[in-house]
């Protein structure tokens, strides 16, 4: 049996090249084989790019304000990065609440948009603020100012239905009607425009009170309730009050959903004939007679029933009576003296 000699030195070259061809194909399956090590990377580089601040949740003293922040990574890892954001007070610069967020390791080059809630009262404006830290270390900053934070109504207090504001004040939106006059007592049919603005309508209730201008006592109250009104449609529900005859009144309609007061108004009604007065205080001397102010029956038209009313009991206020007896004891106090 003969042996055949073996070229040591191409077997050696053969199997290097076996490497060769294997190392480049590792190198174009594997993804980032050919990508230098992180040494070899531009410094990471964070920055802050948008904020956005939207309300997530109102309740009756405070609001959850939803604060987005959004920031760029780029180059090598950015260690141990976190957000702080706080609330700051625009009025007295008090740091109202404030919440800090961890994204970690930043590897991947792109944005990062998390979101952190912070609640503050219901009122005034904050300024927003957001910090960013790698490592501990400050390396970016935003803010944003809110407003108006007082006018986000509670979700308690949400409703489509509102009493109708007319443009530029021309007509009062309760209307008051001299139902019936008498010497001692007035009786009186009110009515509010109430609008649904939109959406489904819920049942509410509407109290009107009658206040004497001067004392702000209140001579009579009553409630109606009001049902389904259709989306865009306007009703005036009514009512009627009896009040001691001879004096000025303002007349309140309160609109109530669920215990909760969502809308008010005021409306002035004069049966004082040497005065008038109206919601801004206006006085001057007139001649008014009530009786010609008398429409009857005041009740027609489709108005919801009135559910509830509850009526003051006596027929005046007495302060006439109270100071005349006053002045009566002065007299006689006077002749015993004498």
């Amino acid at each position: 049996m003969r042996l055949v000699p073996v070229n040591v030195e191409k077997a050696l070259l053969g199997g290097a090249a076996a490497v060769v061809v294997l190392s480049l194909v590792t190198a174009l399956a594997v993804p980032g084989a050919l990508a230098p090590p992180d040494r070899d990377r531009p410094p990471a580089h964070v920055e802050f790019t948008e904020m956005t601040v939207a309300p997530t949740a109102v309740a009756g003293d405070t609001v959850t304000l939803g604060v987005r922040n959004y920031v760029r990574h780029q180059g090598g890892p950015a260690r141990n990065v976190t957000l702080l954001t706080r609330a700051v007070d625009l009025d007295s610069g008090f740091v109202a609440t404030s919440e800090t967020v961890s994204l970690g390791d930043l590897t991947a080059d792109g944005e990062r948009s998390p979101q952190v809630n912070l609640t503050v009262e219901r009122e005034g404006g904050y300024r927003i603020e957001t910090v960013v830290y790698e490592n501990g270390s400050r390396v970016a900053t935003g803010h944003r100012s809110v407003r108006g934070i007082g006018a986000l109504t509670p979700a308690y207090a949400r409703s489509p239905i509102r009493f109708h504001a007319f443009d530029g004040g021309a007509m009062p939106t309760v209307s008051v009607a001299v139902q019936e006059a008498g010497e001692q007592r007035t009786t009186l049919d009110v009515a509010a425009y109430v609008t649904n603005t939109g959406g489904q309508s819920e049942p509410v209730r509407i109290e009107y009170v009658a206040r004497q201008a001067e004392s702000n006592l209140v001579a009579d109250r009553a409630r109606v309730t009001v049902g389904s009104v259709p989306s865009g449609h306007t009703v005036t529900p009514n009512a009627t009050l009896s009040v001691p005859s001879g004096y000025n009144y303002y007349v309140d309609a309160i609109l109530w959903k669920d215990g909760v007061v969502i809308d008010s108004t005021t409306a002035a009604a004069n049966l004082d004939p040497s005065r008038t007065i109206s919601v801004n205080r206006t006085t001057e001397d007139v001649a008014l007679n009530v009786s010609d102010f008398e429409t009857g029956d005041a009740k027609s038209g489709e108005r919801p029933e009135t559910t509830t009313r509850t009526s003051g009991g006596t027929p005046g206020f007495g302060v006439p009576v109270a100071l005349a007896a006053f002045a009566g004891l002065a007299l006689l106090a006077r002749r015993w003296s004498a």
